[in-house]
């Protein structure tokens, strides 16, 4: 059974980094695509970037200047950085698993919630 789960600080100070990290069991990060989305408290859910084969990183326009995602094969994980962050960065993230990266994602963590405040 793949498992996966998110951690990190639940709280981060505007302009400073968020940082997460997705520990990935029962399946390794590359031999599928693995992904960062983050849904906005009353929004909907919002591709952040993927990491394909654990090598390979693609991101949404809209962030693409902010963020880096990065894996570990040794360790099966995979990183999320975003810089610069503000209040409208607060929201739960994810980190979630598209077996092909085309057939929408099959196995979510549970979310962790990052609030950026001071």
């Amino acid at each position: 059974q793949v498992q996966v789960q998110e951690s990190g600080p639940g709280l981060v100070k505007p302009s400073q980094t968020l940082s997460l990290t997705c520990t990935v069991s029962g399946d390794s990060i590359t031999t599928d695509y693995w992904s960062w989305i983050r849904q906005p408290p009353g929004k909907g859910l919002e591709w952040m970037g993927t990491i394909a084969y654990g090598d390979t990183m693609y991101y949404s326009p809209t962030l693409k200047s902010r963020t880096s995602i990065s894996g570990d094969s040794s360790k099966n994980q995979f990183t999320l950085q975003l810089s610069s962050v503000t209040p409208e960065d607060t929201a739960v993230y994810y980190c979630a698993r598209d077996p092909h990266g085309w057939e929408g994602h099959d196995y979510w963590g549970q979310g962790t919630q990052v609030t950026v405040s001071s």
